[in-house]
Order: C-alpha cells, then structure tokens, then sequence
C-alpha cells in the first residue's frame, strides 16, 4: 500500500460520548495537525438549550455547521490541515460540511448504545446530558461509502483507535509522530 495524499480536514464523527474529542486530539497529535472541537463553534444560543436537555433541531444546527465549514474553507486554502471532532450525524449536515469537497475524509466513530451511555454516565463537565443520547441516535444516519468516510470501532483504546485511522487513511506509518 502506498502513501495517500492526506486530505486538508479530517472530520471525526460520531454521537456524544462516542470519544470524538478525545480521539481527534490524540490524531492531531499524531500527525502534527491542529485540533479543533466543533462544539466551541455552537452558538451559546445552542449550548444552552442542550445543557437544559432539550435536542437541537436543524434550524438550531445550520449555523453551527456553516461555521466549521467555513473554517474548513480557510484552513484547507491556506494549505494547512485541521482536526475537528463534530457529530455530523445527518447526511446533510455532512452536505454543508463538505461544501462539494473532495479534500475532506470523515472518521465515523461507531459503538453500541450501551458502551457510549456507559461513557456519558462517567462523563463530567460536559453541557450534553446523557439523557440526550437516545436522541442522538435516532438522528444518526450512519455515512455511507461514498461520503469520503473510513469507520472505526470504538471499543480499542485511543491509541488502537488512531493506530487504525492513520492505517485507513494511508499517510504512512502508524507510529507516534515526535513533537520538538
């Protein structure tokens, strides 16, 4: 297997507490590229409607996802690479993230229902409340293959989880990138 051009944005998704932060960062680290966490893009409007429980709907997400794309636009045209973690849980929302982007590859990160409410029942600090998950899932629409998307498990550890992003994605070895 040779050595892929690496797309410009890698866009980690997945429900809530399926570890997009965690493995975004840690992939970040890996390859030396910048991390960004999509929910620092949600309008506060958005933060606080999910941290009293309520579900998002589409009207209250477009926003948030025009930003990240355009944030992608002008990573990807200054010839840099950026990590974000974002759920992008619907086909459209995938839609307006790509913006007709062929430079862009998603990292479904795919677990059960009971290993991810597991993780939220642990999880502390965080605005999404495990009560939110069951709707999470009834929004997923798993990507499919030709949405420019590689799946992972996420029941490995993180450095099992990004050993088998880096070997997917085909940037060369799966080894720790060391930082100066």
């Amino acid at each position: 297997m040779g050595r892929a051009e690496a797309p410009c944005a890698l866009i980690v998704m997945g429900v809530s507490g399926s570890g997009k932060s965690t493995v975004a960062k840690a992939l970040g680290e890996r390859l030396g590229w910048r991390f960004e966490d999509g929910d620092s893009f949600h309008p506060a409007s958005n933060v606080e409607k999910m941290r009293a429980g309520h579900p998002l709907t589409d009207e209250d997400r477009w926003p948030w996802l025009n930003a990240i794309a355009d944030e992608i636009a002008r990573v990807c045209g200054r010839g840099e690479h950026v990590i974000i973690a974002c759920s992008a849980l619907k086909h459209t929302y995938r839609d307006v993230l790509l913006r007709g982007r062929d430079d862009v590859r998603f990292v479904f990160l795919k677990g059960t229902k009971e290993l991810i409410a597991e993780r939220l029942a642990q999880r502390k600090g965080h605005f999404m409340p495990p009560g939110l998950l069951a709707s999470q899932f009834e929004t997923l629409e798993p990507p499919e293959p030709g949405e420019h998307v590689i799946t992972v498990s996420i029941d490995e550890t993180v450095e099992a989880i990004v050993d088998g992003i880096v070997r997917q994605l085909k940037l060369g070895g799966a080894t720790p990138k060391v930082l100066p």
